[in-house]
C-alpha cells in the first residue's frame, strides 16, 4: 500500500552534500520569519508567517549527504479547525545518489488527505519544495518570497505559502 503522507521527489545535478547544505539553509528557500539554528542536531527553530502559520521544529536527524528530519513540536495554522494539526508530524528529506544525479525525497509524515489543511498545505509545500528548494540546490538561489506575490494574485482557489 502506498503511503498517503505528502511526498515530493525531484532530482538535481548537484552532489548529495550540496543538497544537504541547501536543505539546512531553510532561510534560503522558505519564506517567513525563521528563528533559531536550522542545521544543528537537537536544535529547535521556529517558522512564522504573519498570524497565519507558526511552527516549531526540532531537528531529530542530520546525516550529512543522506537525511534531514524535523519533528513539529508545536504549531498553529489559522485556516483550519484544529489549529495544532501539524503537532507531532515529521518532515523528512532523504537524499540519494541516482546515477550522475542526486534525488531528494521530501515527506511530511502525518500530513495525509484526512488532514483539513492537506490540499492547501500540499499546494504550498509543492511550490516550496519543487521550485524554491530545488532552485536553491541547483542554482544557489531559492525563491522563498515569490509565493507571497502569488498569494495576492492566486487564481482558481490556489493556496500558496502562508
Amino acid at each position: 500500500m502506498q503511503s498517503q503522507n505528502l511526498t515530493f521527489t525531484f532530482t538535481v545535478d548537484q552532489t548529495p552534500e550540496e543538497a544537504f547544505a541547501a536543505i539546512n539553509n531553510v532561510r534560503g528557500w522558505w519564506s517567513g520569519n525563521i528563528d533559531g539554528a536550522t542545521d544543528k542536531l537537537g536544535a529547535e527553530w521556529t517558522y512564522r508567517y504573519k498570524d497565519i502559520h507558526y511552527s516549531k521544529q526540532r531537528i531529530t536527524e542530520l546525516v550529512p549527504g543522506k537525511r534531514v528530519a524535523w519533528l513539529v513540536v508545536d504549531s498553529y495554522l489559522s485556516f483550519v479547525d484544529d489549529k495544532a494539526e501539524w503537532n507531532g508530524t515529521e518532515i523528512t528529506f532523504d537524499i540519494a545518489r541516482k546515477g550522475n544525479q542526486t534525488e531528494v525525497t521530501f515527506r511530511h509524515l502525518g500530513l495525509t488527505p484526512e488532514a483539513q489543511c492537506f490540499d492547501g498545505c500540499s499546494n504550498a509545500w509543492g511550490f516550496i519544495i519543487n521550485t524554491s528548494l530545488r532552485n536553491l540546490i541547483a542554482t544557489g538561489k531559492g525563491e522563498p518570497f515569490k509565493s507571497e506575490k502569488k498569494t495576492e494574485n492566486a487564481q482558481d482557489g490556489e493556496l500558496v505559502t502562508r
